[in-house]
């Protein structure tokens, strides 16, 4: 079984789930990034996410917002690493050695280098044509859930990716980001790969 049990009586994600129309024919979903966010088992459409990363240092200067993990020195730019778990106020999970980085491919509002999200662990990747069952407008804070799919009896919550964040929340990492490029670009890192030495000065 790919992901977590639940609690006797109560599927993953119930917090999420009380938000759910009754299951009704739907629509198929596209291909999906299976992964797993504290209790709850949680999708994105593959056509969303850019990479899949092995969960790297990062850059986590004090007085952070809780649901910000750091900051990934990716080709210099300085991208936020948001806690999904800790975004959804979901319960922790099974406890995993390895965690995984879910690097989005859309751009967000006011931050240069995009998102990646924290997961626990990265499941599957699943083909399209599972049933998706649709969740009414307004169910979610700001939409971020779009549907959800059943995984070997597990409800998995449809992320959208345009929502995951508040306006007020974009404005924060942007300022965050900004600060974090700004320190980069101080010891000449901005620019180049992560990792790389410094070139040599005039």
């Amino acid at each position: 079984m790919p992901f977590p049990a639940a609690p006797e009586g109560q599927p993953a994600g119930a917090e999420l789930g009380d938000r759910l129309p009754d299951a009704s024919p739907g629509p198929s979903s596209g291909s999906l990034v299976l992964f797993v966010a504290g209790d709850l088992a949680c999708a994105l459409p593959q056509g969303a996410v850019r990479a899949l990363l092995p969960l790297p240092r990062l850059d986590a200067p004090p007085g952070l917002p809780p649901p910000l993990a750091g900051f990934l020195n990716l080709g210099g730019q300085a991208v936020p690493v948001v806690d999904l778990a800790r975004l959804l106020g979901a319960a922790p999970g099974e406890s995993h050695p390895y965690r995984h980085l879910v690097l989005l491919g859309g751009a967000v509002r006011g931050v240069e280098g995009g998102l990646a999200l924290l997961v626990d662990r990265v499941v599957d990747v699943l083909p399209g044509g599972a049933p998706l069952r649709p969740v009414e407008a307004g169910r979610s804070l700001n939409g971020m859930i779009a549907g959800a799919v059943e995984v070997e009896g597990v409800t998995a919550y449809l992320l959208d990716p345009g929502r995951l964040l508040l306006a007020e929340e974009e404005a924060v990492l942007g300022s965050l980001a900004g600060q974090a490029r700004a320190r980069l670009a101080r010891w000449g890192i901005a620019g180049r790969a992560a990792g790389e030495p410094p070139g040599p000065t005039a």
